[in-house]
């Protein structure tokens, strides 16, 4: 049970099915409801908007179709106010449960009495969370893909897999074998999960905000594949709340990065218009649309940060200010995770984009802050390419002896100490003859 020091400010991230040492519940919103029900949610992101136990506010089972877009929509005054990377909690994989639609979904699915597909396995996961190998998050998505009923089916990211046809009998097993011990679960067949998987926070009842910006995002999306021919390689499907209501319209992409490897992209203050740019930046050309990036799997709130920093150069807001201090006089060499991949050792003068990390910053014209986001993130991909050697060493006006310093000026500067040291020693034994 949360207690009651979980309703703090709708900014804490979202985390995933984890519960503190303290015994407190570090997922799901706080609230007087039967234990198990904290799953895919933000701690206390309730904040401000809570009347009641499920209502009240913004948030509740008002839904969105009485709101206006003014007050919960895209033009809010709150749209686009806050930071958003580093507002994703670490987790290592996220399972989605098809079950119903978001019309019906109540405020707390994952904890509904007569839902107990949803509510079992969410209690079983709380319940076997310990003993599994990876940080697990279970969030409900729609059980209908458009050509089919899909209830109780299960996609598990990032592993790719597809079960059909879970049903509450079979939840405790299913648990054990997949989630525990990592392997198939026989008395289900897994399928391999192709392409790309946009997951969409529509759970109006939970919030209104995401149940009028949701909905209006999913339709978009649908269109823009429709019409650039993408089906059967992206889809996109509504889900239930997945923490920070105030992100709104609040989504989660799942794809490819270039080498291959799959994680998850969180992505904050998405309007409609921001949809053709995540199709063709992020799924197409596997670049992250930095303005909207709230996080990723894998990564800390700290790492997240420090990761778009070094996207974009920028100071790192760090609580640990010593280390910081630290790090920061050290030379900028490190491993970056990109679009999920590490990228081992980049170099201070390796810039990303139009960004250089040289000593000196680039002339007012040419930062990036004074390019429009759209621009930015549009650029072609061959351009963008191209330009991550765009900060050579030539270019560094005020290269330090140690970002120059090679292995081979290390065995010169020796062989040329033993040499003077032989031609002294030489020179005094000549005198003493």
């Amino acid at each position: 049970m949360a207690s009651n020091n979980s309703f703090r400010d709708d900014s804490l991230s979202s985390s995933p099915i984890a519960v503190s040492d303290s015994g407190g519940a570090l997922v799901g919103d706080a609230y007087p409801d039967p234990p198990g029900s904290q799953i895919g949610s933000a701690a206390g992101s309730f904040q401000n908007d809570v009347g009641g136990p499920l209502g009240g506010g913004d948030s509740g089972g008002g839904g969105s179709g009485s709101s206006s877009d003014a007050e919960f929509g895209f033009g809010r005054a709150e749209f686009g106010q806050s930071p958003l990377a580093g507002t994703v909690q670490i987790y290592e994989r996220h399972v989605f449960l098809c079950y119903k639609t978001p019309d019906v979904w109540p405020a707390h699915v994952e904890a509904a009495e007569f839902d107990r597909l949803p509510r079992l396995l969410s209690a079983a996961l709380l319940a076997r969370k310990g003993e599994m190998k990876r940080q697990t998050r279970l969030t409900i998505c729609e059980g209908e893909d458009g050509t089919e009923t899909s209830n109780g089916d299960v996609l598990i990211f990032p592993d790719m897999i597809r079960y059909r046809s879970l049903t509450h009998f079979d939840v405790d097993a299913f648990v054990e074998e997949v989630l525990v011990k990592d392997t198939e679960w026989l008395p289900g067949t897994s399928e391999t999960l192709k392409g790309s998987y946009v997951f969409v926070c529509s759970h109006g009842s939970r919030d209104r905000r995401c149940g009028a910006c949701g909905p209006v995002l999913v339709r978009r999306f649908k269109e823009e594949i429709k019409s650039h021919g993408l089906h059967g390689l992206v889809s996109v499907s509504p889900c239930s709340h997945i923490g920070g209501h105030k992100y709104a319209g609040n989504i989660i992409v799942f794809s490819s990065s270039m080498d291959g490897a799959v994680t998850g992209h969180w992505y904050g203050y998405v309007t409609p218009d921001d949809v053709p740019i995540l199709l063709e930046q992020h799924i197409g050309k596997g670049e992250i649309v930095d303005r909207l990036w709230r996080g990723q799997m894998g990564l800390s709130e700290e790492d997240q940060k420090k990761t778009h920093a070094f996207r974009l150069q920028l100071p790192v807001e760090t609580s640990e200010r010593d280390k910081s201090s630290k790090e920061s006089k050290q030379p900028i060499q490190q491993n970056a995770v990109v679009n999920g991949n590490t990228t081992e050792k980049i170099n201070c003068c390796q810039g990303s984009g139009n960004i250089s990390c040289c000593g000196n910053p680039l002339p007012p014209e040419e930062k990036p802050g004074n390019t429009s986001a759209t621009e930015h993130e549009a650029k072609p991909i061959n351009s963008y390419r191209s330009s991550k050697s765009c900060c050579s060493r030539k270019s560094c006006s005020m290269p330090t002896w140690f970002e120059s310093w090679e292995r081979e000026d290390t065995y010169a500067a020796i062989a040329v100490v033993a040499a003077i040291a032989s031609v002294a020693v030489a020179i005094r034994c000549y005198r003493q003859l």
